[in-house]
């Protein structure tokens, strides 16, 4: 009996242990991407830069929709080839991805005072880790709750698309006061997703760092939409 219980007490620390390193390698991940997109932004967000490669005479720059719109196509390249896609070449279209989200984030920098954006950074943060403890101790199954907010993304994705051309500010205040429920409550869910896998012991480790590295790219990327809408709501303009 003692040697039952010895066993049973071991391989629940291994299973925290195994945990701990897995979301020291989510975390790494996503605080890495948020640091490049945060440098990038701040350095090339100045008016000469966006007057040089996203304006032109005629309008907005062919320039400034790859960069806003390449970063979907290389998210749904890595959800949907992440079994065949090597490890490597994941890291590197991460890292693209970052690039070009920072890229994107510099006309924030045009449109918000700088201390609005530190901020609402600090905001997001708060918000962004209260939903990530919630989810991660949470007892109660959220995969139905994850259904709907995913329901709800989808639509607010197709809406942020379609405001993009109106320019519409009641629409896309609507948006923004729904994305930040939609994107903490996807924080909590997703939390509790890679909470579960990472107490799985039968996955391998090539399998482990694909999943931290796809969970931190979507803890991110949740992170950022929480940014944005934060800001759209409460950010002080120039």
């Amino acid at each position: 009996m003692n040697q039952i219980i010895d066993d049973s007490a071991f391989e629940s620390l291994q299973a925290k242990t195994a945990a701990r390193q897995f979301f020291a390698k989510v975390y790494a991940f996503m605080f890495a991407a948020l640091l490049v997109s945060g440098a990038i932004a701040y350095q090339y967000g100045t008016p000469e830069f966006v007057l040089e490669y996203f304006v032109t005479e005629k309008g907005i720059a062919p320039l400034f929709y790859v960069v806003i719109f390449a970063p979907v196509g290389v998210a749904l390249l890595m959800q949907s080839m992440a079994n065949r896609l090597s490890f490597s070449v994941m890291v590197l279209l991460f890292a693209t991805y970052s690039l070009l989200m920072g890229f994107g984030l510099t006309t924030i920098f045009l449109v918000y005072s700088i201390g609005s954006i530190v901020s609402t950074f600090f905001i997001t943060a708060g918000a962004f880790g209260a939903m990530a403890i919630l989810g991660y101790t949470t007892k109660i199954d959220l995969t139905r709750f994850g259904s709907l907010l995913y329901m709800a993304f989808i639509g607010i994705f197709i809406a942020g698309i379609v405001n993009f051309f109106m320019h519409s500010d009641t629409l896309g205040y609507i948006i923004s006061i729904i994305g930040v429920f939609v994107f903490t409550g996807l924080t909590a869910y997703h939390m509790q997703q890679l909470k579960q896998f990472a107490l799985n012991a039968n996955a391998s480790e090539t399998d482990k760092n694909k999943m931290a590295l796809l969970g931190g790219f979507t803890l991110y990327v949740l992170f950022i939409n929480l940014f944005m809408s934060l800001l759209r709501l409460t950010g002080s303009r120039e």
